[in-house]
Order: structure tokens, then C-alpha cells, then sequence
């Protein structure tokens, strides 16, 4: 299973649309992380860009995000990318609590840039 998050200098980017790159985490049966790697977006709101077919093609299933709009949320689940919104902090410790059960999505969507902290 492959889960990405939108990342910046370690931690879950708040913004998915600004994020500074997807780090995308292979995970065993276990759910355990046996590979990572980064993938930098095309500059520009990721929700506009090709990166969703991009993690799609790259066999992501999950994206564990801070948040982002309806419209970025459309069509990673239009690609059949699970969204998990309300994460933060370090990367690694948001995948465990994810795959811990501990963490599902708050169901926030950012429709207004200037109430939502430009996130």
C-alpha cells in the first residue's frame, strides 16, 4: 500500500495545493514502512495540477493531508485516492497513528483561503 502526504521539511504541509513535495510511503501487510520517496508538484495549487493522476499512477491509495479544497478532494477521489484530512506533524508519526487506527478524516474543507489560515 502507498500513502502520500503533502510535506514540508518533515512535517504534514497544512496546504495541499502549496505543499513543498509529496513524500509517499510504501507500507508492508503490517503496515509497516519498507520504502519512502518525494515527488516535487509542478509549481502552482496542486489541485490545478497533474499531480493527482501522477499519485495515482504511482499506486498511491491514501493521502493523509492537513487540509485542502472540495476541488482537490474531488478528483483524488475521483482517481480512487482515500482522503484523510486533519493530519499534522511528523510525517512518519502521521502514518502510524493513520495506520494505528488513531487518526480519520475531519471532513474540513478549506473553500476560503483567507478564514483558513492560507493553508
Amino acid at each position: 500500500m502507498k500513502v502520500a502526504l503533502p510535506s514540508r521539511d518533515g512535517q504534514v504541509d497544512g496546504h495541499f495545493g502549496h505543499c513543498e513535495a509529496f513524500t509517499i510511503f510504501t507500507l508492508d501487510e503490517s503496515k509497516n514502512i519498507v520504502e519512502e520517496e518525494t515527488l516535487t508538484p509542478p509549481p502552482g495549487c496542486g489541485c490545478k495540477s497533474n499531480i493527482v493522476p501522477t499519485l495515482a499512477e504511482m499506486g498511491v491509495q491514501v493521502l493523509l493531508a492537513g487540509n485542502m479544497g472540495q476541488g482537490a478532494v474531488n478528483l483524488l477521489q475521483n482517481s480512487g485516492i482515500q482522503v484523510i484530512r486533519g493530519c499534522s506533524g511528523d510525517l512518519k508519526a502521521a502514518v502510524a497513528q493513520w495506520s494505528a487506527g488513531n487518526i480519520t478524516d475531519s471532513a474540513t474543507v478549506c473553500d476560503d483561503h483567507e478564514s483558513c489560515g492560507n493553508h
